[in-house]
């Protein structure tokens, strides 16, 4: 049942009924119009009144039906506003919990609108690249002023019912119910109190007008522009809402409609809606059934206070989880609470923080030094140093100690899971969780999935990952799983391109212009130079053939290794983090090529930016060829909330499949010609060939 109709003596009222939040779908929307039809023959009916079932009024579009016939069969959105719009007998929306896009589109097009406190009213199309494309931008601005409703629709934040109703002058609510319980009681007398009120109110007949006109509406594309570089939907917002307040209204709906079909088929928007999906799409895990029984996580430990170590802990703690902090010294346990401390004391002194939510979290926190304190905890997560020796230790403790059925994982970024699951009597119970530093922040959780990781696990940490609001991923067991096994050919490249003629500088301003938050080289300083050291050693003992630049390793034989000692491959002013260019190390750079013979040739931006991120892509179709990664969409949300490749890109791989792979492998082989690079390395993956030839996509 997609709507439902019944009559409350004199009052019709048609309730939308498409969990979870009433979509506006193709069977939803013609149960309404048939409904609308229903009231209007009847003669007892004097009102009609719009709801929606459970936990919303309705939050828009069905996103189950984005990009198919569906969604603009009719009656489409646009016929069923105008059936609202023009009913003869008056139409009342009563709006509770959440009212969004199409949702608070359809609220506008009724004749009255009765609202709940705490309900979240939004038009968020602009973060999937598009604007209101049913009237909001030109209905909002005659209901809350121009200004707010560009805030509104620019921001696509939501804003609380009761906020808007106080706004003095405000003609979107006409009636703030005393609560939700007493929506429906309180609907149905405003209903009947203005059932013979004629004529009844439109809102396209209310005037919109700013008072400075061009000059405001020059200063709002001002803002846009600075704010929200390389997405369009901004500034096609601002000139959407300006048509509101120049044009006749059914003038005004044209531009609005011209304009969404413009960000309809932009690059920008698809690569938004890419990742909308895709990010719903990576909790699905092809063999784990959605009703996969849950084990319970109520209390949690982490082994280790260090940075990784305490972020990880307060993510748990902002989640309301009592954690159990173990150290083996009492001063890192006192250094560890002290960074946590200062990180929650910088949110309360922006005002993100309340002091009283602040003092709430850290009564969660308990630290001790002894394994024994943990034999009661559900999860356990061990943030220790990068070795597996290390991690056997810790490991084992735990299988003694820890409670059978607690799930116990490893925040490790590179070392294998399944050995690490095979240190204890229990394989089935481990699993893999690296977070991203700062732990904190980033929003990636990558979920590593032993070989005989339980399914149960592996369901219960992607319930836990939402539930500290983590975007996870699962892969599977290899040297750096997905993110970081990618990096290390992002980082190979970065390396080759300055022993043929770049600079650190130029390599990392072309990915930035890229849209890349920061570049390689400012990347490694940020992480620690020492850490790839670590890892190019490790791997000279793996693959003592591996071909890459020697540079870096000179650079950390000068113990130049970041940000965390003030030079890196750049220098660093105490207490900031701007990237000073380091004349030595250029310097020790042209000393190499001297060294290896090399002559420096011009290396254009459009080559850097190519290398860099096909060697993603190339990696990337490996990946999924060996069964590491589930789909492609997960590799793109990976390198989105992990590593900072620009989000209007929708990903290394949905970047590839705009770029069209014949190009990217055609590009592949022409660096597979360059001497100085890994000719082997460039050979185009099995899957990515295969799809050239098969004339697909990654999908």
């Amino acid at each position: 049942m997609t709507a439902s109709y019944q009559v409350h003596g004199d009052v019709a009222v048609i309730t939308l009924n498409n969990p979870p939040v009433n979509g506006l779908g193709l069977a939803t929307r013609q149960a309404l119009a048939a409904g609308l039809d229903k009231a209007q023959q009847d003669a007892a009916v004097k009102a009609i009144v719009i709801t929606g079932a459970g936990k919303a009024f309705s939050g828009g579009a069905d996103i189950t039906e984005f990009g198919t016939e569906k969604a603009f069969a009719e009656p489409n959105l646009h016929t069923v506003i105008s059936l609202v719009e023009q009913c003869a007998k008056p139409v009342v929306a009563a709006i509770h919990s959440v009212c969004m896009g199409g949702g608070l589109e359809l609220s506008l097009a009724c004749h009255y609108r009765v609202v709940a406190p705490g309900c979240n009213v939004a038009l968020p199309e602009v973060k999937l690249g598009l604007l209101p494309g049913a009237g909001g931008t030109q209905r909002l601005p005659r209901v809350i002023g121009v200004e707010a409703a560009l805030n509104m629709i620019v921001s696509g934040e939501p804003v609380k019912s009761e906020f808007i109703a106080g706004v003095p002058g405000q003609k979107l609510f006409d009636k703030l119910t005393a609560s939700a319980e007493s929506l429906m009681d309180e609907a149905l007398a405003f209903a009947r109190g203005i059932a013979d009120a004629r004529p009844l109110p439109l809102v396209r007949n209310l005037p919109c007008k700013h008072p400075q006109g061009d000059a405001y509406f020059q200063f709002a594309r001002n803002m846009v522009r600075g704010m929200a570089k390389n997405f369009p939907a901004p500034a096609k917002c601002v000139d959407a809402v300006e048509a509101a307040t120049k044009k006749k209204f059914a003038d005004g709906l044209l531009a609005e409609r011209e304009l969404f079909t413009q960000l309809m088929w932009s690059a920008e928007s698809r690569a938004l809606r890419h990742l909308f999906f895709a990010e719903r799409a990576a909790s699905k895990i092809p063999d784990v059934s959605s009703d996969t029984p849950l084990r319970e996580v109520k209390k949690v430990a982490v082994i280790g206070a260090g940075t990784m170590g305490g972020g990880i802990a307060m993510n748990f703690l902002n989640a309301g989880i009592p954690v159990t902090m173990l150290e083996m010294k009492p001063e890192a346990i006192e250094r560890g609470v002290g960074v946590m401390r200062k990180n929650y004391e910088a949110q309360v002194k922006k005002g993100k923080l309340k002091q009283d939510k602040y003092e709430q979290r850290m009564a969660l926190l308990t630290t001790t030094l002894s394994y024994d304190d943990l034999k009661d905890a559900d999860l356990v997560i061990e943030a220790v140093f990068e070795d597996i020796g290390v991690k056997e230790q810790v490991f084992r403790q735990l299988d003694a100690v820890v409670k059978p059925g607690a799930i116990l994982a490893s925040n490790t970024s590179t070392l294998d899971v399944n050995r690490i699951a095979a240190f204890t009597k229990r394989p089935q119970d481990v699993v893999g969780m690296h977070f991203f530093s700062p732990a904190n922040v980033m929003k990636l959780l990558e979920v590593v999935r032993g070989e005989k990781t339980a399914k149960d696990v592996l369901a219960t940490v992607m319930a836990v990952a939402k539930k500290i609001r983590k975007t996870a991923v699962v892969a599977g067991v290899c040297d750096g799983f997905i993110g970081n096994r990618m990096i290390e050919q992002y980082v190979r490249q970065a390396g080759f391109l300055i022993d043929e003629g770049c600079t650190p500088a130029q390599v990392d301003k072309a990915i930035e212009k890229f849209g890349f938050a920061m570049g390689p080289f400012r990347m490694s300083d940020l992480a620690g130079n020492d850490i790839g050291w670590a890892i190019r050693k490790r791997r000279a003992v793996e693959h003592p053939g591996m071909k890459y630049s020697k540079t870096a390793d000179l650079l950390c034989e000068q113990g130049r290794f970041g940000q965390k000692v003030g030079k890196g491959w750049y220098d660093y002013v105490p207490g900031k983090r701007d990237a000073i260019p380091n004349a030595g190390v250029v310097a020790m750079i042209e000393d190499y090529r001297k060294s290896q013979g090399i002559t420096p040739r011009k290396v254009t931006d459009d080559e850097i930016v190519q290398r860099l991120v096909f060697s993603l892509v190339n990696e990337a179709a490996h990946i999924l060829e060996e069964g590491i990664a589930n789909k492609a969409s997960d590799i793109d949300v990976v390198y989105i909330f992990g590593y900072g490749f620009p989000v209007f890109r929708g990903g290394p791989l949905n970047y590839a499949n705009e770029f069209g792979l014949f190009n990217v492998v055609a590009t592949m082989k022409r660096f597979a010609q360059n001497p100085l690079d890994d000719a082997a390395f460039w050979q185009p993956a099995p899957l990515l060939a295969r799809l050239v030839a098969q004339g697909k996509r990654f999908a």
